[in-house]
């Protein structure tokens, strides 16, 4: 195959390598660069070594998206930022018409609970869930055995059922509801007993996103809020549960969104000055306490 015919077999994989990369990556920016770095390794290859070009250019892309997924989870950078959305913070109640509108909401915590996933989670079930790749090849991307990767999936797979429309919103609500209590009471172990070991904290700010990872420092933040003077109560946010605070005086100060799975917090989105970028359609309770502010969350 001389370079024209290679070049036009690849322009002829662009278009499906571009769509794997992105949801994949969450961007599809980032997609066009893997794409790219994987044509600039096939024009380094001897095309007459490849036997299966679709199945090779996979196997590159998916390994170029694994690299960038370990790079952005090492240096804390925020892997997606869902482009407009207004975060809409509401009474977390049993209404029909709130749970009809649930399934408009839930896309947004599908695209966090893919965030709270493992690079290798992640890649795994996306290849295998969206675009049926068999897990063996799959396993000869990750560098690990089909079972490995066959676990990684299914592991995948549980957590992102979990962000569906839930089954038992009540148990979601007793989840957070018993965070709220631990850091109201500064109770660092009842913090940890309902986050998950590998959660995934981003903190957005007017400066941007900042991404944190595992549950000693999220908790050790919340325990901090048993000294500050602020009420929280818990909230829907985006059809998730979740906590808004206040100040004193009444002003928004916080808002956190929640993705609880098996009974854990797996991903926690907190936005500060909500104001300014929330629809807030709930008043503060009065001020009888100290409970927790999620400003340092």
């Amino acid at each position: 195959m001389d370079e024209s015919a290679t070049s036009e077999a690849f322009e002829a994989q662009r278009g499906r390598l571009t769509g794997l990369a992105a949801r994949v990556l969450g961007s599809r920016t980032d997609a066009e660069d893997a794409v790219q770095e994987a044509w600039l390794r096939l024009s380094r290859q001897d095309p007459d070594s490849i036997d299966n070009l679709s199945g090779w250019l996979s196997t590159v892309v998916g390994r170029v998206c694994l690299d960038m997924l370990r790079s952005r989870r090492a240096k804390g950078e925020t892997p997606w930022e869902e482009p407009g959305r207004e975060w809409l913070v509401s009474d977390d109640v049993d209404d029909p018409e709130d749970r009809a509108e649930l399934s408009d909401t839930i896309g947004v915590a599908l695209l966090m609970v893919l965030e709270s996933l493992t690079p290798d989670e992640r890649l795994a079930f996306i290849l295998h869930d969206t675009f049926a790749v068999p897990f063996d090849e799959i396993a000869r991307i990750l560098g690990k055995s089909p079972d490995a990767a066959r676990m990684l999936g299914s592991r995948a797979r549980r957590k992102v059922r979990g962000a569906e429309p839930p089954s038992d919103r009540r148990r979601q609500r007793e989840v957070v509801d018993a965070f709220l209590a631990a850091a109201r009471e500064g109770d660092f172990d009842a913090l940890l007993r309902v986050l998950d070991p590998d959660v995934v904290w981003r903190v957005h700010t007017p400066r941007g996103v900042t991404v944190r990872l595992g549950a000693d420092e999220l908790a050790r933040h919340a325990a901090l809020g048993r000294r500050t003077k602020t009420v929280a109560r818990r909230v829907d946010v985006d059809g998730m549960p979740g906590v808004m605070a206040w100040r004193e005086d009444g002003t928004p100060l916080a808002v956190m969104a929640c993705v609880v799975v098996d009974d854990r917090i797996v991903q926690v989105d907190s936005l500060l000055r909500p104001e300014r970028q929330a629809t807030i359609a709930v008043a503060p309770p009065a001020v009888t306490s100290e409970p927790a502010d999620p400003s340092t969350w």
